[in-house]
């Protein structure tokens, strides 16, 4: 089915949401300007001076490597219930725990007539190869699906899902992201915070309640004995041997040698 017998609310819901919605954030897109790769870029690599950036007219949308559909299970709002006791029950019965969101994508990748099974494989190792690296440098992702967008995504599990209804083999593959509670960007504030309080000496929760070096770290308790040598004041000195009790027993003890 040609582009051009679309309307454009439709190819601009193809577009988003079938055929890329998919979009690598930081990581291997750090040195994009705003820092995101679509993933056709990827996809499409082959087809990209062939008109898909030259606006060519015979653009088939339906030819593209890779559609993609939202797998059921996807969620927007996933507590859970707390299982430790509580005072009352009444408290226990109001508590919950946010849990991270999840979102599966279903890529549907068979071999088409161009090129067939070469650019296939040509483009699934380098979007495998660049899904890794991309990874590996702690980059995110954004995935747009009908009902929400999900930001700030990682990545946990790409796999072929293939079924037997179909003769070609890993034609269909399931990408799988969580949403975590908190962004790297979050993460790091937060102990930036926590750590510009202990530089400071600065007031905190718990105990003890100012943070800071003690005024009595490193020093010792006054008349507790402390090693030769040490020199710290107020502490009492202890020799490697025991003193002799008078100057007969140093006579006794060398004679008892000669």
């Amino acid at each position: 089915m040609s582009g051009a017998g679309f309307n454009p609310g439709l190819i601009a819901f193809k577009l988003a949401f079938q055929l890329c919605p998919i979009f690598l954030t930081g990581g291997v897109a750090q040195q994009i300007p705003g820092q995101i790769l679509p993933i056709i870029l990827i996809t499409e690599s082959i087809n990209l001076p062939l008109g898909l950036l030259t606006g060519g007219e015979n653009v088939e949308l339906d030819d593209f490597f890779a559609h993609y559909v939202p797998q059921p299970g996807g969620t927007l709002v996933d507590n859970a219930i707390a299982q430790y006791p509580f005072a009352n029950q009444a408290v226990a019965a109001n508590a919950l725990i946010q849990q991270p969101l999840r979102i599966s994508l279903r890529m549907h990748c068979p071999a088409r007539a161009t090129l067939g099974y070469a650019a296939k494989l040509a483009t699934m190792l380098l979007l495998q190869s660049t899904i890794a690296q991309h990874n590996r440098t702690a980059g995110t992702y954004t995935i747009a699906t009908p009902s929400f967008f999900y930001t700030n995504c990682i990545m946990v599990g790409f796999r072929d899902i293939t079924g037997g209804d179909t003769h070609q083999a890993q034609s269909v593959w399931q990408l799988d992201f969580e949403q975590p509670l908190l962004t790297v960007q979050q993460a790091l504030a937060a102990q930036n915070n926590l750590m510009s309080k202990l530089t400071g000496g600065s007031q905190i929760q718990g105990q003890p309640a100012w943070s800071g070096a003690g005024t009595n770290i490193g020093q010792p308790t006054p008349n507790t004995p402390v090693p030769v040598g040490s020199g710290a004041a107020g502490g009492q000195v202890i020799s490697a041997t025991p003193p002799p009790a008078s100057f007969n027993d140093i006579s006794a003890g060398n004679s008892a040698f000669a």
